[in-house]
């Protein structure tokens, strides 16, 4: 976990923030704004997941990870308003408004959950000018028409697809190394690729890989991603994975260029940022789109929304 920037800023009236929150399943990033735009204060906790509120443990870990954000945020202002995108959100927020309102000491109606995607749009494009690509630990198209309306291509879970994503990357690395342990035991230690894979999971026998697959939350398996970026220029196994998950970014472009006509993408998330090889093959694979590569600051373009969203408060050009 990373604390908040230690920096001093300069005091803000209480309730004239606005404070921005971007959960996703590998971490959680916030951000605090002040009257104008300005970013006073961000940091980071740990991943979140709407999915966690169906079990007990999941419920008590969201709990905790917004008393430690709220912990880290109030030490810089007291916020007016807040702006939660979160991945997995399906609609119902009452008791998420709740939970983080009594940790923030605020009114649980100053608080609106959404989409983590729909925020992360709006750090890209204005509503109608474009199609973000998002690869964190799963992957997602999204489209917010003129109208305010969210569009999706994929986005549809781990389990199910979520193609490109670092759930998938590690799971197509793991399904490779298996199946060719299957067939020549032992081959592994002649594999780049299956040496850092089995040194992160903890070892190269089996009980390490099931444990390491099933036995966590996504996130955290998504994080294996990493290793097999790091093989990618000398293992060709691995270059391919990456080149393939290039591959299936940009037919989520594709998926929304068919339904609402051409415009210009932007990729973003962590998982896009593994390699070169990923966005290069998805560039390769959009001729003639217009393809940028976009820093992820979900979280500052929610502090500006809930600025925005508040009639006492209202934005104003820095």
């Amino acid at each position: 976990m990373i604390d908040s920037q230690p920096e001093p800023i300069p005091p803000s009236p209480a309730g004239s923030l606005g404070l921005g929150i971007d959960a996703g399943g590998t971490e959680t990033r916030w951000a605090l704004a002040a009257p104008g735009g300005a970013i006073v204060a961000e940091g980071r906790v740990a991943g979140l997941s709407a999915l966690q509120m169906g079990t007990p443990h999941g419920r008590d870990t969201v709990r905790a990870t917004f008393a430690e954000l709220a912990t880290q945020a109030l030490v810089h202002g007291v916020p007016g308003r807040v702006e939660a995108g979160l991945t997995g959100f399906g609609g119902d927020s009452e008791l998420l408004q709740r939970w983080l309102a009594e940790e923030l000491h605020l009114d649980p109606a100053r608080i609106h959950f959404c989409s983590d995607m729909e925020i992360a749009y709006r750090a890209s494009f204005a509503p109608g000018a474009g199609y973000l690509v998002y690869a964190g630990t799963g992957s997602i198209g999204a489209f917010v028409d003129v109208h305010g309306q969210f569009h999706r291509a994929g986005g549809r879970g781990v389990v199910l697809d979520d193609g490109g994503g670092g759930f998938w990357i590690a799971k197509e690395a793991l399904r490779h190394i298996w199946r060719l342990e299957d067939e020549r035991p032992g081959s592994w230690e002649s594999s780049p690729l299956a040496q850092a894979v089995f040194d992160y999971v903890g070892g190269a026998d089996w009980a390490y890989s099931r444990q390491f697959i099933y036995g966590q939350e996504r996130g955290a398996v998504g994080k294996l991603a990493l290793a097999v970026a790091a093989t990618a220029d000398k293992d060709p196994v691995a270059a391919d994975i990456l080149r393939a998950a290039g591959r299936e970014l940009a037919r989520l472009a594709l998926a929304l260029t068919g339904r609402f006509g051409p415009r210009p993408v932007a990729v973003s998330g962590r998982a896009a940022e593994l390699h070169p090889l990923i966005v290069d093959t998805m560039r390769a694979t959009l001729p003639g789109i217009a393809l940028t590569q976009t820093p992820g600051q979900a979280h500052h373009a929610a502090a500006r929304m809930a600025l925005a969203a508040d009639p006492l408060n209202p934005m104003t050009s820095t």
